[in-house]
């Protein structure tokens, strides 16, 4: 079953929005952000439902905490294997190779926050849990999104670009939730040898 994938793993600095604590063991605990004031729930152009912004929100906040059961990538593909390979509707995010957070279980409304090829906002991992915060200033009323970077894999099928079709209608998007953007057999040659010369 396919989950999101989160491209930052580093924890940034000068964040606003909740504060910073120590356990009584001396451990910095983060307040769960399960509700956020900063945000609404309603209809999207781009999919169902989408997240918007209640009021104007600065760059660097931490809008919310994407909340769900945390449960392990064998039981996500047991979970859901039933499903049609078509239905890309779950709410699976990596957090690390052991942990994923599935959202259709005690999830909040970071959920409903839509894929957008240049979007306001980015996932951040943080003493192993995921929160959004935002890239830039957004304003009042715009939807926040952020890039999915959903994985392709090798038995993808030949429509799967089709079934994580991207709707979010940026000049910047790519056509596809998918990442890489281009299968692995229409890159280029000077392409696939700058992903060779990339990997680690």
């Amino acid at each position: 079953m396919r989950r999101f994938r989160v491209p930052q793993l580093s924890t940034p600095s000068g964040h606003q929005g909740a504060g910073r604590g120590l356990s009584e063991s001396g451990a910095v605990t983060v307040p769960v952000l399960r509700t956020s004031p900063w945000v609404q729930v309603k209809s999207s152009k781009i999919h169902g439902k989408g997240v918007f912004a209640a009021k104007r929100i600065p760059r660097g906040t931490r809008v919310i905490e994407y909340l769900g059961e945390r449960i392990s990538h064998a039981e996500a593909d047991a979970r859901y294997e039933h499903l049609d390979p078509a239905d890309n509707h779950t709410f699976l995010f990596i957090v690390d190779k052991k942990i994923v957070i599935d959202a259709g279980v005690g999830g909040n409304d970071a959920r409903y926050i839509n894929h957008s090829c240049d979007g306001n906002c980015e996932s951040v991992i943080e003493e192993r849990r995921v929160f959004i915060e935002a890239t830039r200033t957004i304003e009042a009323g715009e939807e926040l999104g952020y890039d999915y970077e959903i994985g392709r894999e090798p038995d993808d099928p030949p429509n799967i670009d089709e079934i994580f079709a991207c709707r979010c209608g940026s000049r910047k998007c790519r056509g596809t939730m998918l990442w890489p953007p281009e299968r692995p057999s229409e890159r280029s040659p000077a392409k696939k040898k700058r992903a060779r010369q990339a990997a680690p």
